[in-house]
């Protein structure tokens, strides 16, 4: 019997009849059949409140002092005196065995209201800070949490190539999968896209639906992208790759995942 796990999808798509928010409630609906337990975010639905400011941080009111960011999130953090909206997501957070991410590519990004999601909740203290783990590979929010995303893209899938003019899509996604999820603790799946998204005919949309619910099915058993560790004995006091590290050939990017049956990680 599979045991029962937790997920939170937070879903970024100001249209209730869009693919993105189709997506969003099949996962909700397979995941819970599944027999997990799925929490949504629904950020335009909640009408998020996307940027930072001194409300975030109740107790900041003397307007004499400047408002440092990591610092005042940090010490609001610690001490329990956040804004409730971002205490609530962070508890989801916290609560999870796995996120998901659900939102359209716009300018080769998630939406404003998911970004700004990101710079609310993930506060230092809590994601990242001197107070917590180190970044990638150990991070705060470990303890084998997983992270995938699905997103949806207007273009064709072979413009998201090695060869394609936007670019590769893992390279596109690397600030969110190594910069916001590596970087915190939690082991990034490949992601799942949809191509050609802006008039997708039902059997595509079948056929999208029936791979997704594959790759939900695999959420905790698919195999997460091999970034190499911070303190794992790849980097330099610098973080920079040594390198006798460096795989012949390797550029860019892929410097810093891990070549399955060639690298292993150095403790």
């Amino acid at each position: 019997m599979k045991s029962m796990k937790k997920i939170l999808i937070v879903s970024a798509h100001p249209e209730p009849r869009s693919l993105n928010a189709a997506l969003t409630t099949f996962a909700v609906n397979h995941l819970r059949e599944a027999g997990h337990e799925v929490r949504l975010s629904d950020l335009y639905a909640m009408k998020w409140k996307p940027t930072v400011d001194a409300d975030d941080y109740p107790d900041h009111h003397d307007p004499a002092r400047r408002l440092h960011v990591m610092a005042d999130s940090e010490q609001a953090t610690l001490e329990g005196r956040l804004a409730p909206d971002i205490t609530a997501e962070q508890e989801k957070i916290r609560w999870s065995d796995a996120v998901v991410f659900q939102f359209p590519m716009w300018w080769f990004g998630p939406p404003a209201i998911l970004k700004g999601w990101i710079d609310r909740v993930f506060t230092s203290g809590f994601a990242y800070g001197p107070e917590v783990p180190p970044p990638y590979g150990e991070g705060s929010l470990g303890d084998g949490r997983r992270a995938l995303l699905s997103v949806t893209l207007g273009a064709r899938e072979t413009s998201f190539s090695d060869r394609g003019i936007h670019g590769r899509l893992t390279d596109v996604l690397h600030p969110l999968q190594h910069g916001l999820f590596w970087f915190t603790g939690m082991a990034p799946l490949d992601p799942f896209a949809v191509y050609d998204a802006n008039e997708l005919p039902e059997d595509r949309f079948e056929a999208a639906r029936q791979t997704y619910a594959r790759r939900l099915d695999t959420l905790f058993t698919a195999e997460p992208i091999p970034y190499r560790s911070l303190t794992g004995g790849d980097y330099d006091h610098d973080m920079r790759l040594l390198p006798e590290r460096e795989r012949p050939g390797t550029a860019g990017l892929d410097l810093h995942v891990l070549n399955p049956g060639i690298d292993t990680p150095h403790c």
